[in-house]
């Protein structure tokens, strides 16, 4: 990504943080959490944005430390979208949607966060796949696939914790205690079978952006051809 696409993410970002305080959180709204979470799930892509792979290994490896811990919360803003349930989007009477615009305006505020929480949490995946490949000179498709799914693992797990056990990243500094026997004693078939799912949904994201960039690389080669 260019330096003015960097900083072009960070204006559209510090917008819809503008907006989502005047229309949500200055509302008191019981979206309002929306606006935490959506910084959270920022942090991730803004650590991404500040590596590279000339960096000196101990800066490097701590930004990633810090990408790692944060990236769960990318993925997690989709797990928001069941919130919508509270607004009763259903007409009791008729069964059918109710053509409210206060309704679908939460439904759009739930969407923007969650799809490009999960977009750009995604890229910051791919591009931190590549440096780690660069960095060890193990190029391949082979092994990047490798990479995503261990990392896309490690943040299905990370949406268990902050969705059920309701621990945030902050806590591993503030209580590191507590975070390890939660983390210890969470582990059973249910949380398992949960873990899959958001596993299954993150790389059903990366491989239709793989795809899509593949293809599109494939059209623009054709080009440049003729």
């Amino acid at each position: 990504m260019t330096k003015k696409g960097k900083w072009l993410l960070r204006l559209l970002f510090w917008l819809y943080m503008l907006y989502a305080y005047v229309v949500i959180y200055r509302q008191n709204s019981f979206y309002s959490f929306l606006v935490l979470n959506t910084f959270l799930a920022y942090l991730p892509l803004e650590f991404a944005m500040n590596m590279n792979e000339r960096q000196p290994k101990a800066v490097f490896l701590l930004l990633f430390i810090f990408w790692l811990l944060f990236y769960p919360n990318a993925p997690y803003v989709l797990t928001d979208l069941l919130h919508f349930a509270r607004m009763h989007p259903y007409d009791l009477t008729t069964g059918l949607m109710k053509f409210d615009l206060h309704i679908w305006l939460n439904f759009t505020n739930l969407c923007l966060s969650a799809l490009s929480s999960l977009i750009l949490g995604t890229w910051s995946l791919e591009y931190i796949t590549q440096l780690i490949q660069i960095r060890l000179r193990k190029p391949g498709m082979a092994f990047r696939f490798v990479l995503i799914c261990g990392l896309t693992l490690f943040s299905s797990i990370g949406i268990y914790v902050g969705r059920f056990l309701r621990l945030h990243t902050a806590y591993l500094f503030l209580n590191p205690g507590m975070v390890i026997r939660e983390l210890i004693f969470m582990w059973n078939l249910k949380m398992l079978t949960f873990v899959f799912m958001m596993f299954i949904l993150q790389m059903l994201v990366w491989g239709c952006m793989t795809v899509s960039r593949i293809a599109l690389n494939r059209i623009d080669f054709k080009y440049n051809l003729q």
